[in-house]
């Protein structure tokens, strides 16, 4: 009925269709349904917004089956329109629908009896109304008449004057009539009531059916899709098609695009996949095709199912049978394609598709060709009925043979070739292998391999899950499930999921298998079990499984019940005495349930026997095994058993064994037991055995014996209580102290045995007899071995007292080392010390007891021969117990050969003494020398041939041994030169006796002449410096005596060209003209004569000479000049420091020299000029040359230079001067032209324009360099023209410099130029500060409703220049939504005002504040923008509004933090923008940097080239070192040359003023000597005369300096100034020498301290050392420091490699909170401490401990949980130290044995070693061990435990020492209680190092600073020493050299005084000459007088 409904409105929908086809805009379609009886009578209304109807087409409508293919020959005059067929379009949406003139008329009358219809058509004023009745409209129309031709009503849009009340509804349709161009409305009155009934009621179906009709022209052409697996839709126009229905108040209204469950839409978004197809048949027809693949998911098929079956009533040609197949296989026998004819469905036609997509023999399953449908799209080619309910031939013509069938390409969209069945197998295979899923693998474990039970091709990949998902139910790895289809019920617990191939993730799949564990665990041997998923019993209930699992697990044995016979019970944990018989006993086999079962497990067909084995293990050791097999009404039965003899813990277990194979686990599962423990303990006491005794027992030393009880089975026991044992021995004298019990000991302690030893340096055996009273067996021998004892005194043997030795012998003493019984005892490391004085300590080891010590030679002086007594100490340093023994020595004189005398018996007695100094005569001999020999006694020695072998002489080699034993010495022969003297000796054995004396030779008579000249040269001209040093020599040429002055006058000398002289030795040699050459000077005394050849060079170089002159050309010379120095004589004289110069004249003459040869041997050199530089003109060239500062002359050359056509030399700046500067503008035309010299214009290549902010004065160090641009056409050649340049942004001052800068430094032009730059047109409004975005709120404080407060807006140009000057107005403020919002409600300023007007004057206006009012309106959390609006007259451009933004809130709690965050905002903004300037400043420094390194770089080129130019050749940049190396080698000439000495004027200046310039004298230089000279002597009255400025300044001078100065006498003067300079050398000398004395003086006082310093030091050390341990009373040398040294550290390594105790787990962890491990905390000294404590924590023994329990988390995450970890601040222990428990009060309540202690007391804290608190560790062991308490033994444990109980005091855990615990509940023994042996521990304390460890090490530490010390003081005292000898001798000289410089000083100052000195006109105030009259000096001819002009530098 839905379908017939909608097929009826869907003619209707069809005309509106096509007149809506030609909308530009949208399509509108309404259909209303009014059943409200207030709004008339029923209708039904259909409106479009179409092109509309005209009269015409009203009639044509009205005609029945007047269709679009008739209409042409129709007989109607609006039928002559011919019909066109629409071009085609994607699935024919074309909307050429209306087609036959049926249905829309068939439609009307089916659901009514009248329709009205209303048109305007487009562009009509009037609109047209026809109204039908079904019984006229049937009539008329059978004869084909135009029905109501003149009936039609026109009327006016919106008249409804005709409309009856019965139909109302009209009224206000008509009404909607003005607003539409165009529209058709059909309405259809006289509805059928079971027609308003269906519709009223099946609202949604009929609208679904209808939305499913008009499918794509309503979603498009890929239709209603939801997911975008179809290809992009077009651009297609919107159909609107709305459903209303008014039933009641409520109407419901449908717009049928929101239909989401019409077929198409169900089909579209069901399907995963298509397939596009196109149909062309022969006469040229197209189907476009479409097929949809919905894929089986989880577990149903997801093909959409149809709610209708529709038929097709009266038509024959449908097929009734469509019922659809059931919902879980698919499509069924529904067909595949439905069809649309021009966009719209034809229902009753469906294909059930074609040859190529039936299935044909493929692989793939049956059920994927029901898995797709299909949908064809065809257009008007293809006739459907006038009903439009089928197609007439469509499925016959595609089937037909020449239809082609291609696939469209889903991206392309077009025809791709190929196999159309092909192509669809293809795709259907992909969809059915990527799409199908049947089971949802779910949570992904990985990938593995299953060789087991599978083909090798599927052994892998297998992808592992731990879920699946199927038919609806979740199945999960732990889930119990059941199967079917196996051989029995099996149930089990799902272990994992397996899919076979390559899975990443979650998918979903067919097949797969399940990996089981069997349940009920234990009944199946085969545990795991690997079956298909599709075995999985779906049906199966938890219930049913869990009950079958139950049943199952009932056949299984659960336990074991055991029934002791005969009443013999063992109680659990029994104890009994060894070989307690045990049993008989009975066993049954019980289930779950209790009942016990026949020991047969029942499975299915096959049983398994069970039988019950007996074991007991004793110490993981089987000691009894029996198996008892089932017996009916008993069970299993054990007899009895015995023998139970070692002690222990047992355990008896009764197992469940299988009788075939005796095992006890069956499927994965242990089967029943039952454990029984018992233990076996020893009896009383009956006997005892003696334990191991130390082999080295001493004499009178304490032992132990220890002796351990036994039982009758020889088991250890405890000793009997009150018992005395009693010792024997023969010989022996034995006692002890007492005995003491622990455990099974009994040990006898303080043991001790004396008794003298028949062999002492052996040991002796005794048998010791042992008894202990009320034994069995009480007594037991046992052997000893008894060694002698410790040290107890020494002996020293000697054979008489006192001990005589010879002086120079060693001395031999025996030693014994004895016991207390008198026994020689051995004691190793035994080491006696023996001390004698003026010895070394000797020391003896008598570790065997005895020794002889041979001391070393005794060297004691003898004082006349007597003997010496010395007293000889022994003693034992390191037995502090035993005395020191003394004994006397007597040393006796020695007759060895001691002294030794010489004396000569020549022709004087001479008696030599030791050490003596002998004058004697130069080549000499000194004759008959005799020696003696004398022993310490003074006994004469008679010399022997042996002796005589042993005298050794150091002078002579051939010596006579004859002589020598008579006592005669060889002759000595005195050496020729007296120059030093020599030392000889005489000795006897290798220098033992020495004898030694020096001789000091003395020269002979004279025998010749020595002239000593002071220089082998000497130039023309010059006087031979220095003294000839003339001496008288004897025959071996030694100086005989000195020469007086009275000798001179018997001296004369004689030589070629010698000057003749009176006083030659006074003057010297000079040669005063000549040639160069050789010379001898033959000089002559008395009958001496002597010939000295002396070399005479040239003379002084004085003169430079041109040997060539080059021709000058222009500004070059291109040939050099060479010159030659010569002397006075014009011999060349090289000299190689000459400087030689070219000097202009005058001087704007600019040249650049270069030397091409410097100076050569011969004296030439060659210059050349490069460049000459200037004006025009005349000049002169002058060659000079500069000597150690003295001035030597040369030649002149005239030049004559031509103007540079090239050489700027001014700039001409040309450019608009009236112009004006705005800023951000273009600078006008800058026109520069460049002169030459000429005069004319050039154009250089480096003109730059540079730009600058200020003043020209004020250049800053960055500008701006603007380069000259290329030229344009018009543009003149010879000038620069600057355009289109930049003004600056910012107004102000600018300076704009041309500048010129070439290579050259002279070349460098500028000009400057001065701009103001000002403010560009005025655009903006614009605050002066940034301002930050303002909140307000909706409030009454006035600081929430504040907007803007003081500030002030300013109209600037673009630029922010203030430009607003002459302009005023005000400013309009107001408020607005920002454009791209919509308009709300806009809050209101202070006032309620929506505009505020502010004063603009001079551009400038202040807001002091702006708020908004109290409570103001405005939308919470809005945003809104203040406009500040400039309202200025007259303004020269439009100023733009400034706008701030605001935000407004009415919440002011909540939204205070968007303040916050805004104004952060803001911050965050200004901090970004601050960053960009950061980042401009830093592009502007680092452009500023690469400009400086540009500038740099010309600058060190423009530098160098100047360098070059001055000589200093350089072609590279030098480096900073080599530019340092140059300017320090031209520093050190400038040095040489200024201090080298030069003539100067030498009357100082007294006078000085503004308007006073020098003295005649001061004015000038002269550089030639002879030229000073004669000027100098012109001037000579002149020189001193002061030169003034003007008359009254000449005036104020007093008159006498006005005048000629008198000179001194020439002579005299000269003499006094020669010795004023002597002088003064000689008291700088004094000077020299007196500093001298002080630096010795210091430097010897600062040795003495060093040596103070280090004595102190050293003191300061040993008393350290001392303190330490190491005693020492004297300083110890070097050598036994590092003896000492080296015996600790020894020590110390010892130490170190001596095996002990660690901590044996190696740290794995570290970090800032990490301690360490507990077990590396602390050390535990005492072995059996630290067994017993490490086993009490054992488990904590490698937690680590952390600071924090943030750390300590960290730490176990790290670990996964694996590391125990705690954390300091998670531990709360009590911080005072308690006392023991039985201290109460500081009062013990009573006396404990076994010394109880606090276990944490022993252990030692390793808190320096780990740098960490050591209050720290001490809370973590209060927390470990709390108060435990560590005592001696376990008895004196449990009776310190009984006592505090007594006491009430709660005891806490107590341990012993000998590894029992007793635990704070009272409990103690067994294993549990005791620890095990120290090896067996896993984790054990480790031991410290021993207590002298650290010791040794500050010992060590010590030692080495005190060696250091005493090297220190070594050095300071050899330094000192060697200083001493240096200084004495060196200052012994200075005070002779000083004496002799004092008397030579007061010698000159005698001569000062005696000089006479001329007063001249200058002397003083009081001349005696008239002050008026100038006189004048006769003028002298000295060139050195005082008055002469000094030599120029």
């Amino acid at each position: 009925m839905s379908f017939f409904q909608a097929c009826a409105l869907a003619e209707l929908v069809d005309n509106a269709l096509s007149a809506t086809a030609k909308n530009t805009g949208s399509r509108s379609i309404e259909i209303r349904m009014l059943f409200n009886k207030t709004l008339g009578k029923p209708a039904i209304i259909v409106l479009d917004n179409g092109s509309g109807m005209t009269s015409k087409h009203l009639n044509n409508w009205a005609v029945y089956r007047l269709s679009k293919f008739t209409r042409e020959n129709s007989t109607f005059e609006s039928e002559a329109e011919g019909y066109v067929h629409p071009a085609h379009v994607p699935r024919s949406l074309n909307s050429d629908i209306s087609f036959f003139g049926v249905g829309g008329k068939r439609a009307v009358f089916h659901m009514g009896n009248a329709v009205r219809m209303i048109s305007r058509p487009l562009g009509s004023p009037d609109v047209h109304e026809l109204v039908l009745s079904k019984d006229e409209f049937q009539k008329k129309e059978q004869k084909k008449q135009d029905v109501y031709r003149s009936k039609i009503l026109n009327r006016m849009p919106g008249d409804f004057s005709h409309i009856t009340n019965d139909e109302q509804f009209l009224r206000t349709i008509i009404a909607e009539e003005t607003e539409k161009e165009s529209f058709t409305v059909v309405v259809i009155t006289g509805i059928f009531q079971d027609h308003i009934n269906y519709l009223k009621k099946n609202f949604k179906e009929w609208t679904r059916e209808l939305a499913h009709i008009y499918h794509y022209y309503i979603h498009g052409v890929n239709g209603n899709c939801k997911a975008d697996i179809s290809p992009t839709s077009d651009d297609f126009r919107r159909i609107d098609i709305v459903v209303t229905l008014w039933a009641s108040k409520k109407k419901e209204r449908m717009n049928l695009r929101e239909v989401e469950d019409d077929m198409q839409t169900l089909f579209i978004n069901a399907a995963k996949d298509t397939f596009e197809f196109r149909a062309t048949t022969p006469d040229r027809g197209i189907v476009e095709g479409l097929l949809r693949y919905h894929p089986f998911l989880y577990d149903k098929e997801t093909y959409p199912e149809d709610p209708f079956v529709y038929q097709a009533p009266g038509e024959d040609d449908y097929n009734n049978e469509r019922e659809s197949g059931a919902t879980g296989q698919a499509r069924g026998r529904r067909d595949i394609f439905q069809c649309f004819w021009n966009g719209r469905l034809i229902p009753y036609t469906a294909i059930s598709g074609f040859d190529w997509c039936q299935k044909k023999g493929f692989k793939l399953p049956e059920e994927c060709y029901s898995r797709f449908s299909g949908v064809l799209f065809t257009d008007s080619k293809f006739h459907v009925s006038a009903t439009k309910l089928k197609f007439m031939e469509l499925e016959k013509q595609l089937k037909q043979p020449g239809t082609h069938f291609t696939r469209i390409c889903p991206i392309q969209k077009c025809p791709r070739r190929g196999d159309i069945q092909k192509e669809f197998t293809n795709w259907l295979q992909n969809c059915h292998k990527t799409l199908d899923k049947q089971v949802e693998f779910i949570d992904y474990k990985g990938t593995v391999k299953r060789p087991e039970g599978q083909p090798k091709k599927k052994q892998q990949p297998w992808a592992v899950f731990s879920s699946i998902k199927q038919h609806g139910r979740r199945y999960n790895a732990g889930d119990i499930v059941m199967f079917q289809k196996t051989p029995s019920i099996l149930c089990g617990t799902v272990v994992k999921f397996f899919l076979h191939g390559n899975h990443k993730g979650d998918t979903f799949a067919t097949g797969g298998d399940v990996e089981i564990k069997c349940e009920p665990e234990g009944l199946y041997e085969e545990i795991i079990k690997v079956l298909p998923i599709a075995k999985i019993d779906k049906t199966a209930t938890d219930e049913s499984i869990k009950d079958h699992i139950e049943d199952e697990r009932k056949k299984l044995p659960h336990s074991l019940k055991v029934n002791w016979a005969e009443g013999n019970v063992l109680p659990e944990n029994a104890v009994l005495p060894a070989g307690t018989p045990i049993g008989p006993l009975e066993v049954e086999i019980l289930n779950s349930d209790g009942d016990s079962i026949s020991s047969k497990i029942q499975m299915g067909k096959h049983r398994i026997n069970l039988s019950v084995s007996l074991k007991v293990v004793f110490n993981e050791d089987e000691v009894l095994s029996n198996t008892a097999p089932y017996i009916a009404g008993k069970g299993h039965c054990f007899n009895k058993f015995e023998n139970f003899r070692t002690l222990g813990k047992y355990t008896l277990t009764l197992s469940t064994v299988l009788n075939d194979n005796i095992t006890t686990v069956y499927g994965g599962r242990e089967l029943p037991k039952y454990k029984h423990e018992f233990t076996i303990q020893e009896g009383d006491a009956e006997s005892f055995s003696v334990g191991e005794l130390s082999s080295s027992l001493r004499v009178g030393e304490p032992f132990d014996i220890p002796l351990q009880m036994k039982d009758c089975y020889n088991h250890p026991t405890k000793p009997p209580p009150n018992i005395k044992p009693a010792l024997q021995s023969t010989d022996l004298e034995l006692s002890y102290e007492t005995t003491t019990c622990s455990g099974v000991l009994l040990t006898i302690q303080g043991v001790k045995a004396k008794g003298k030893l028949l062999n002492s340096a052996m040991f002796e055996s005794y048998d010791l007899k042992v008894t202990l009273p009320g034994l069995k067996d009480d007594t037991q021998t046992t052997k000893i071995s008894l060694h002698p004892g410790n040290p107890h005194s020494l002996l020293v043997k000697s054979k008489t007292n006192p001990v005589e030795v010879e002086n120079g012998n060693p001395v031999s003493f025996e030693i014994e080392v004895h016991d207390e019984a008198g026994n020689i005892t051995r004691f190793p490391g035994l080491e006696v010390h023996c001390q004698i004085p003026g010895l070394l300590l000797m020391t003896k080891d008598c570790s065997a007891g005895k020794a002889e010590l041979v001391t070393k030679p005794v060297k004691e002086k003898i004082v006349n021969g007597e003997p010496q007594i010395l007293e000889a100490r022994f003693e034992i340093p390191s037995q502090k117990q035993v005395a020191p023994v003394t004994r006397q020595l007597m040393v006796m004189p020695s007759k060895q050969i001691s002294r030794m005398e010489l004396f000569s018996q020549g022709e004087e007695e001479l008696v030599l003494k030791n050490n003596e100094k002998i004058k004697w005569q130069a080549g000499g001999v000194l004759e008959k020398l005799f020696y003696k020999l004398y022993d310490e006694a003074g006994r004469e020695v008679p010399i022997t041939a042996e002796i005589a072998s042993n005298i050794k002489v150091t002078w002579g080699t051939d010596v006579d041994q004859r002589n020598l034993v008579n006592g005669r010495l060889p002759d000595l022969q005195i050496p020729t030169h007296v120059d030093e003297e020599h030392l000889y000796q005489v000795s006897y054995q290798e220098k033992k006796v020495s004898f030694c004396f020096k001789i000091v030779p003395c020269p002979d008579e004279p025998a010749g002449l020595k002239v000593t000249l002071p220089q082998s040269i000497v130039k023309l001209g010059e006087t031979l410096s220095g003294d000839i040093k003339l001496e008288l020599v004897d025959q071996y040429n030694n100086v005989t005596k000195k020469l007086t002055s009275t000798c001179g006058k018997s001296f004369s000398a004689e030589a070629e060209g010698l000057e003749n002289s009176s006083c030659i030795v006074a003057i010297g040699v000079r040669f005063p003209s000549g040639s160069p050459g050789s010379r001898v000077i033959c000089f002559s005394y008395k009958d001496y004569t002597e010939n000295v050849v002396l070399e005479v060079a040239a003379g002084v170089p004085s003169q430079l000479k041109l040997v060539s002159e080059p021709n000058q050309n222009g500004h070059d010379i291109p040939t050099p000049f060479l010159l030659q120095l010569c002397d006075d004589w014009g011999n060349p004289s090289p000299d190689e420091n000459i400087n030689v110069e070219i000097k202009p004249s005058p001087v704007t003459l600019t040249l650049t020299t270069e030397v091409l040869t410097p100076m050569e041997t011969e004296g030439k050199t060659c210059i050349k000029v490069n460049r000459v530089e200037g004006s025009k003109g005349y000049y002169a060239l002058e060659f000079k040359g500069s000597l150690k500062g003295k001035s030597i002359p040369g030649p002149s050359v005239n030049l004559t230079l031509l103007p540079d056509p090239n050489k700027p030399v001014r700039l001409s700046v040309d450019y608009e001067k009236n112009g004006k500067f705005c800023a951000g503008g273009k600078f006008p035309v800058f026109s520069v032209t460049v002169f030459s010299e000429e005069g004319k214009a050039i154009k250089p290549a480096d003109l730059s324009m540079l730009l600058w902010e200020g003043t020209p004065s004020m250049r800053p160090t960055i500008v701006t360099e603007l380069k000259y641009r290329k030229p344009v056409e018009d543009e003149w050649k010879d000038c620069y023209e600057f355009r289109e340049e930049e003004i600056p942004t910012r107004v102000g001052e600018y300076t704009v410099e041309f500048s010129l800068q070439t290579n050259k430094k002279e070349d460098h032009l500028w000009s400057q130029i001065s701009v103001n730059v000002v403010a560009n047109e005025p655009v903006k409004l614009e605050p002066d500060c940034q301002q930050q975005t303002p909140v307000v709120f909706y409030c009454t404080e006035m600081a929430n409703r504040i907007l803007v407060e003081n500030m002030t807006l300013k109209i600037t140009d673009q630029f922010g220049n203030l430009a607003g000057q002459n302009l005023n107005g005000t400013v309009s403020i107001s408020i607005k939504c920002p454009e791209e919002e919509r308009s709300r409600i806009l809050p209101l300023f202070d006032g309620k005002t929506k505009t505020i007007s502010v004063k603009l004057i001079e551009g400038s206006a202040l807001i002091n504040s702006l708020a908004i009012m109290e409570n103001s309106p405005g939308e919470n959390g809005s945003r809104y923008i203040l406009h500040f609006k400039p309202e200025v007259t007259n303004a020269p451009t439009s100023l733009n509004l400034f706008e701030l933004p605001f935000h407004f809130y009415n919440d002011t709690e909540n939204q205070q933090k968007k303040v916050e965050l805004m104004k952060k905002k803001d911050e965050l903004t200004e901090s970004v923008k601050e960053c960009d300037k950061l980042f401009d400043k830093i592009r502007n420094e680092k452009d500023l940097l690469k400009n400086n390194v540009k500038d740099s770089t010309k600058k060190e080129v423009s530098l160098r080239n100047e360098l070059n130019e001055r000589g200093i050749r350089t072609e590279h940049p030098l480096s900073i070192t080599d530019s340092k190396r140059c300017l320090e080698q031209k520093t050190s000439e400038l040095e040489t040359i200024e201090k080298t000495p030069r003539r100067i004027f030498s009357i100082h200046r007294n006078f000085s003023g503004p308007d006073i310039l020098e003295m005649v004298g001061e004015l000038a230089f002269v550089a030639d000597d002879d030229i000073a000279r004669v000027i100098s002597w012109q001037l000579q009255g002149d020189m001193d005369c002061i030169i003034t400025t003007t008359t009254e300044a000449a005036q104020k001078c007093p008159e006498d300096f006005c005048l000629l100065v008198d000179l001194l006498d020439t002579e005299n003067q000269q003499k006094k100034v020669e010795l004023m300079k002597k002088k003064d050398e000689l008291t700088e000398s004094v000077k020299e020498c007196d500093k001298l004395f002080d630096k010795i003086r210091n430097e010897k006082d600062l040795l003495k301290n060093n040596v103070k310093d280090s004595t102190k030091k050293e003191v300061s050390l040993r008393n350290e050392l001392n303190e330490r341990g190491i005693r020492t009373e004297h300083p110890l040398s070097i050598t036994d420091s590092k003896r000492c040294l080296e015996q600790k550290t020894s020590e110390l390594e010892t130490i170190e490699k001596t095996p002990r105790r660690i901590f044996s787990i190696h740290r794995n962890f570290s970090g800032p909170d990490i301690l360490e491990m507990v077990g590396e905390l602390a050390f535990v000294a005492d072995d059996d401490i630290a067994r017993v404590i490490s086993w009490q924590l054992q488990g904590d023994m490698d937690c680590i401990i952390t600071t924090t329990t943030e750390a300590a988390q960290k730490h176990y995450e790290d670990t996964q949980g694996n590391q125990q970890v705690m954390a300091l601040d998670s531990m709360f222990v009590y911080q005072e130290d308690r006392p023991l428990p039985h201290i109460s009060n500081r009062q013990e309540l009573f006396k404990p044995s076994g010394n109880p202690t606090f276990a944490r007391k022993h252990l030692i804290y390793r808190d320096k070693q780990l740098s960490c608190d050591r209050n720290n560790l001490i809370k973590v062991f209060k927390n470990l061990l709390g108060d435990t308490i560590l005592m001696d033994d376990l008895i004196s444990a449990t009776n310190y435990r009984k006592a505090l109980v007594e006491n009430r005091i709660q005891c806490p855990t107590i341990l012993t020492r000998t590894g029992e615990r007793v635990s704070a509940k009272g409990k103690f023994g067994g294993s549990q209680n005791r620890a095990p042996p120290i090896d067996r521990l896993k984790n054990v304390f480790g031991a410290p190092l021993p207590d002298n460890y650290e010791e040794l090490k500050e010992q060590i530490d010590v030692l080495h600073r005190y060696c250091a010390a005493v090297e220190e003081i070594e050095k300071a005292e050899k330094d000192h020493n060697d200083h001493s000898t240096k200084w004495f001798s060196e200052i012994l000289q200075k005070e002779k050299e000083k004496d002799a410089m004092t008397k030579e000083l007061e010698k000159i100052n005698k001569q000062l005084a005696s000089v006479p000195v001329r007063a001249g006109k200058r002397a003083s105030g009081n001349s005696e000459e008239s002050p008026g009259i100038a006189s004048k000096r006769q003028r002298r001819g000295s060139v050195d007088e005082p008055g002469s002009f000094s030599e120029m530098n």
